[in-house]
């Protein structure tokens, strides 16, 4: 049950000094996510009837040593939105959101909902969104594929979104 990452960026952000930052940020969480201790623990909190905080709980320390707060508040501007990141990680000019989901991902639009969450956040540009793969009781067979076919249309030439690039981790 390796955890694979799937990154798209918008073709004028690719290249940038930002984009390479948060792809080396990607690689690091990946290959932490992919370490023996953290298997074991992201699989005993994939069992049915757990929540996403067990997944948080398996990769929390090393993503606070990488620079990411839980929870940050204050990053919209519209208070009334009253949206709050899981993690937040600021950048030189702009920041990464974090976003884990455990279970019925698609059929909750979790995946559109935190893709908006970065399109209306003036202080977060990017977007790291964990999904599972298979989630037993669902109707969905592989979350991790059907969010990766769903929002790669947003990186294409020509789409407007300020979303300028997405790591989704598959566990």
């Amino acid at each position: 049950m390796t955890v694979e990452l799937t990154m798209r960026v918008r073709p004028d952000a690719e290249g940038s000094a930002e984009w390479s930052e948060v792809s080396r940020i990607a690689v690091q969480l990946l290959d932490h996510l992919n370490s023996k201790d953290v298997q074991e623990r992201i699989r005993q909190a994939k069992k049915p009837g757990k929540s996403s905080e067990g997944i948080q709980d398996a990769f929390l320390g090393y993503a606070t040593s990488l620079g990411f707060a839980s929870e940050a508040k204050g990053l919209f501007a519209d208070a009334s939105l009253a949206l709050r990141p899981d993690h937040y990680k600021p950048l030189e000019s702009s920041g990464i959101l974090l976003e884990v989901a455990r279970g019925r991902v698609t059929n909750n639009n979790l995946d559109l909902h935190h893709l908006c969450k970065v399109h209306l956040c003036p202080s977060a540009d990017y977007l790291f969104l964990m999904v599972p793969g298979e989630v037993k009781n669902s109707s969905t067979r592989n979350e991790y594929l059907s969010v990766k076919r769903r929002l790669n249309g947003f990186f294409e030439e020509g789409m407007t979104t300020n979303v300028r690039g997405l790591c989704l981790f598959g566990y």
